[in-house]
């Protein structure tokens, strides 16, 4: 039911996706846009899936071109839809990065736009070099000092409007990764908390199981709303986690909590590992739904298997014989 309910939300305003090098992961590097130079009415740009790709809307009612790495036509976003120029080298250049086909003698900054239409939306996401860093190695301020933010630059994605030019532009910073083992070490305590907590008073296994659901539901709900899609695990693991507050024998109890803590906690567990989360809202926030997902969901599964092992009769002990 729940992902029925997110589809139905989702679907009629999926966005036309460029070719990328980048998806949805956490990384060490923030991208933001800080403003159009000249903002038009029904025109929006933001980043999403963590900064790996900017998305622009535009609900102007005039064509809106995206120009490439020289200037060229690249995307254009229409009243009627979205069209990619395949004579546009960044085209090629992202779906290179992406491990596509590599640039063909084709493309041709100085030659006329040949336009693919992608979508019949007003909506275009795209991973722009021009926002990121691209090198494998750290930058050499954070190199230096490692433990503090740096401003790498100041970014600028020309648009065009007819014959008007203007620009997106935005910031990329360096942030230093949180404090990982103080995540895990926090985690595995509450854990075990929590599991001797719910041991004394058993009437705190529905709410736990509520917790539980929730933190790795609002964990699904803040990817999704920065764009990096609704994930069907996080979704059905939650909804595992609520159904045991309505009723948890010990069997389920265990099952429901090993699924929450080794899918949907580990499996987000990269949020402890760089400061840029693919979430909406702090990187902290993010991390501490996961944490609470990893902590309640070990308990629950624990408060399981105690449960499923006091159920099991102890063997009669043989009577002695005079």
């Amino acid at each position: 039911m729940s992902l029925a309910v997110a589809g139905a939300i989702v679907a009629p305003a999926t966005p036309a996706f460029a070719h990328g090098g980048e998806g949805a992961n956490v990384t060490s590097y923030r991208t933001v846009v800080t403003g159009v130079s000249a903002p038009m009415d029904g025109l929006t740009v933001r980043t999403v899936e963590g900064g790996a790709r900017l998305e622009l809307t535009n609900d102007t009612g005039r064509p809106i071109e995206i120009l490439g790495y020289s200037g060229e036509p690249y995307l254009e976003v229409r009243p009627d839809g979205v069209h990619q120029n395949v004579s546009s080298p960044a085209t090629w250049i992202n779906q290179t990065l992406a491990g596509d086909t590599p640039v063909p003698a084709t493309a041709d900054v100085t030659a006329a736009p040949t336009w693919q239409r992608l979508s019949g939306g007003t909506t275009i996401r795209w991973h722009d070099q021009r926002a990121h860093w691209l090198g494998t190695a750290r930058p050499p301020q954070a190199v230096a000092d490692p433990d503090h933010t740096h401003r790498l630059r100041e970014w600028a994605v020309p648009l065009r409007d007819q014959t008007r030019v203007f620009e997106i532009r935005g910031t990329l910073d360096y942030e230093p990764p949180p404090l990982t083992w103080a995540w895990w070490v926090g985690t595995a305590l509450l854990g075990l908390a929590l599991t001797a907590l719910v041991r004394f008073h058993p009437r705190l296994v529905a709410p736990l199981a509520v917790i539980a659901g929730l933190s790795v539901l609002a964990y699904a709900v803040m990817r999704g709303l920065d764009g990096a899609g609704w994930s069907g695990v996080l979704l059905l693991t939650g909804a595992l986690a609520l159904g045991a507050a309505w009723r948890h024998p010990p069997f389920y109890l265990a099952l429901s909590g090993f699924v929450l803590a080794a899918f949907a906690g580990f499996g987000s567990s990269d949020a402890f590992l760089a400061a840029v989360v693919p979430a909406t809202g702090p990187g902290w926030l993010a991390r501490a739904c996961v944490a609470a997902t990893l902590a309640t969901g070990a308990a629950l599964a624990l408060t399981g298997l105690l449960g499923m092992r006091a159920a099991v009769p102890s063997p009669a002990k043989p009577v002695a014989s005079d």
